[in-house]
């Protein structure tokens, strides 16, 4: 795998398959490659099937460029949802792009969800990468935690209404900690580092002539079409591994588990203690161990079944 810079072109080559997509050369050429990849035609799952099973038994690499042409907008649209780190957008679709040609790879079709559905855990992959090696600030030392906070930061500012441009309150700086479970201290730190990392203005041109912004692209909020299919999909299979992975819980930590975090009204430690006899933090024990081992299944299962990288 590789990329031309040059060019502007991505391209994956093996022996008997090659597939490049249309050219992108930088933020300028930007507008010209996204109206290029509206043309390429949403496939039916039947088409899609048909394809993946043709590269899948012979190496098509026309049935690959299929698949992968015909998901270029869903690399777009997750592209546009990591602008915020300070990284050309063109350069995050590149390496999307090379995510998604990787999932085309390995996809199997027979297991019964859509390429969208599989790809996507493949192109936030490669994207996600590639923001952690262009951050010098995080380059220092990326633990399975702090990448967490580092993708999860903004959101949950946004969620409580931290804006301001300044070291978070220690109630937001407690509540982030707590939710990630990460060390406050951690929380602080990398708040600071990505404020100094800035967010890039919408109403920068794409264009020298001044013609053209990035806010022009995102007056459409409609999701794209692939996209719903594969947010509805994931959410199935996820629900899938949950029901699943409850059955390596013993009956009353599925109990406790259930009744403290998977109903619209949780019950409180007391009422559970009391219905089992034991004391609250004894409930709360078996409510946080219950937790890790259900953590552990899906993750399990999810790999055997290749929903998930190994």
């Amino acid at each position: 795998m590789g990329t031309d810079a040059k060019k502007g072109r991505v391209q994956v080559s093996e022996e008997r398959n090659a597939v490049t997509v249309p050219a992108l050369g930088g933020e300028a050429s930007l507008n010209r490659y996204l109206s290029e990849i509206r043309k390429f035609p949403v496939l039916t799952a039947e088409q899609e099937y048909m394809l993946a099973k043709r590269f899948q038994e012979h190496q098509d690499p026309e049935a690959a460029a299929q698949l992968v042409t015909s998901h270029l907008r869903l690399v777009a649209k997750i592209a546009m949802g990591y602008r915020g780190y300070g990284l050309p957008v063109s350069e995050l679709i590149s390496e999307g792009n090379i995510g998604l040609m990787q999932g085309v790879k390995k996809f199997e079709p027979d297991r019964g969800f859509r390429l969208a559905t599989y790809a996507m855990w493949w192109i936030k992959a490669s994207m996600q990468e590639f923001i952690l090696r262009s951050w010098s600030l995080v380059k220092m030392g990326t633990t399975a935690a702090q990448k967490k906070l580092f993708f999860n930061l903004r959101r949950m500012k946004k969620n409580l209404e931290a804006f301001e441009d300044s070291d978070l309150h220690p109630d937001d700086v407690r509540k982030i900690a707590t939710d990630l479970g990460v060390p406050e201290q951690e929380v602080v730190n990398m708040n600071r580092r990505m404020m100094m990392g800035g967010d890039a203005s919408l109403n920068v041109s794409m264009r020298e002539d001044g013609e053209g912004s990035w806010q022009d692209w995102l007056t459409d909020d409609r999701p794209l079409q692939d996209e719903t299919v594969a947010e509805a999909e994931e959410a199935s299979y996820r629900h899938q591994l949950l029901v699943e992975a409850m059955d390596s819980l013993n009956e009353r930590e599925r109990h406790i588990l259930t009744d403290r975090r998977l109903i619209d009204e949780p019950k409180t430690l007391e009422e559970l203690s009391q219905v089992y006899n034991v004391s609250r933090e004894r409930v709360r024990q078996i409510e946080v161990r219950a937790f890790e081992k259900l953590q552990k299944a899906i993750q399990r299962i999810a790999v055997e079944r290749k929903l998930l990288p190994a």
